[in-house]
């Protein structure tokens, strides 16, 4: 399974983009503020520029992994209907413990990737709905024997 996030308006505090899956459009993305980190940077450079809390992961292809309980999200209920585990994106250089999962404004994500509709400035809604829609895709891609991959741009 290919997911492919587009980055296309970017406030100031915060960064709204398009998920695509397998080529075709599933929602909308709220990060952080886009600070124009890449992949190809060094640990340290990245370091440098990130500011904790209220940076977007830098660009380019991430794995997934499906492993992963979240000690902070495992009793809400969009993870507890999947055993307490939230996607994560994994060897992410300057940043650790990078989910995808709902929240709504950028108050709500510390370096992650947050699911919804954008239907209000600089936020998204409806995202605990479309996050359990995505889960039970990349699931049901797992059963297929796909990997997983998100490709940021």
């Amino acid at each position: 399974m290919e997911l492919k996030l587009k980055r296309r308006y970017k406030g100031d505090g915060y960064t709204i983009g398009m998920l695509t899956v397998d080529g075709k459009y599933f929602c909308d993305t709220l990060e952080d503020r886009d600070r124009g980190l890449d992949q190809s940077m060094t640990e340290a450079n990245i370091r440098h520029i990130k500011v904790k809390g209220a940076t977007a992961i830098p660009t380019g292809t991430y794995r997934i992994d499906m492993v992963t309980k979240s000690p902070r999200f495992k009793a809400r209920w969009w993870a507890r209907q999947f055993g307490g585990i939230v996607p994560r994106l994994v060897g992410v250089k300057g940043f650790v413990g990078v989910l995808i999962h709902p929240g709504n404004t950028a108050d709500d994500t510390d370096g992650c990737i947050l699911c919804g509709e954008n239907k209000v400035k600089g936020q998204v809604v409806n995202s605990a709905a479309t996050y359990v829609r995505l889960v039970n895709a990349m699931i049901d891609a797992l059963v297929r024997g796909e990997t997983i991959t998100i490709t940021i741009q």
